[in-house]
């Protein structure tokens, strides 16, 4: 059975939920191999080896914590050598892309990104996708070379499939380009306690309608109840009420959870475009002609003051 090469992403040796979906696709592809560099990279080796992993090639050097993307990328590539693969799978996060691309200029091949969801075909694996924001589902295959192909978080349930997991040192020869950029320094981002907003299975977001930074508890509680990470449009965050870095749709973050909640948010295109492709989608706005509505699974027409506190209370009620 043909090899599937899997790059794995990791903390300090603690695999992330992405890696463990994409093994599962590995698994209806070939069998699959993966790759962690970076400190704690054998320690990925026990958790990768009960997710299917048949063999795990691991790299310590100080090279991947020291500089930018490109020691991945030849690590990856010394990877592609030894294994020779059917195709090659990466997490679709911005560094991840970044990395699969390299990788597929590198060694002639076509790249896929964003794909949320994997089969076998008679000439290679066809990816499916999420077109023109979402407006569109494409199928896509590779005609050239090795499919290098990025997945999107939570296309693909996380199984457990104990293979052999055996262990093998890969020696990396990096290239001159892999220092031409240096990290200086880190600062670590402080936790919420709630799940990272691209990979959890549920996403609670907040939009104009919220109408200010102080109200925004509403929503927090509302993700917190259900375990949930918490989203916001593009117009809170540039109206200062929410960070950034949650900033959901075009120009922010791609989600694809299980169930996302909008919470005054009118469904402009923008924001439709990184999370239309959630399982199940529910929308609470007091519009009942806004765009959202087009979109949903499950709408409801009302004042989020009012509804949202009260999804809370039901929440908590049921669950205590």
């Amino acid at each position: 059975m043909a090899e599937v090469l899997v790059y794995v992403d990791h903390v300090d040796g603690a695999v992330r939920k992405p890696t463990l979906e994409l093994l599962t696709l590995a698994r209806r592809l070939g069998e699959p191999v993966a790759l962690a560099v970076g400190a704690g990279a054998a320690a990925t080796a026990a958790t990768l080896a009960e997710h299917g992993a048949v063999k795990v090639l691991t790299d310590e050097a100080a090279e991947y914590a020291d500089y930018l993307v490109v020691p991945k990328v030849d690590a990856l590539q010394a990877a592609y050598d030894s294994v020779s693969p059917a195709a090659v799978l990466v997490p679709s996060s911005a560094e991840g892309k970044e990395i699969a691309a390299r990788l597929a200029v590198r060694i002639g091949s076509g790249v896929i990104t964003d794909a949320t969801d994997l089969t076998a075909g008679e000439q290679g694996p066809v990816a499916t996708q999420s077109a023109f924001a979402a407006s569109f589902t494409t199928t896509t295959r590779v005609s050239k070379g090795t499919p290098v192909i990025t997945v999107k978080p939570n296309s693909a349930p996380v199984e457990a499939a104990p293979a052999a997991g055996t262990v093998e040192a890969l020696t990396v020869t990096f290239s001159e380009q892999a220092k031409g950029t240096k990290v200086t320094a880190r600062t670590p981002r402080a936790s919420t306690g709630r799940p990272d907003l691209t990979e959890a299975a549920i996403v609670v977001s907040g939009g104009r309608g919220v109408n200010g930074a102080e109200n925004f508890h509403l929503i927090e509680a509302l993700a917190d109840s259900l375990g949930a990470a918490v989203g916001a449009s593009r117009a809170a965050v540039d109206a200062g009420w929410y960070p950034h870095s949650n900033q959901v749709g075009q120009t922010g973050k791609s989600v694809s959870p299980q169930l996302y909640i909008a919470n005054g948010i009118s469904g402009a295109i923008q924001h439709r475009a990184g999370m239309q492709t959630s399982k199940t989608i529910v929308a609470v706005n007091k519009d009942a002609e806004a765009p959202i509505f087009d979109l949903v699974d499950y709408g409801v027409v009302g004042d989020l003051f009012d509804v949202v506190p009260q999804l809370t209370e039901e929440i908590n009620t049921r669950k205590g």
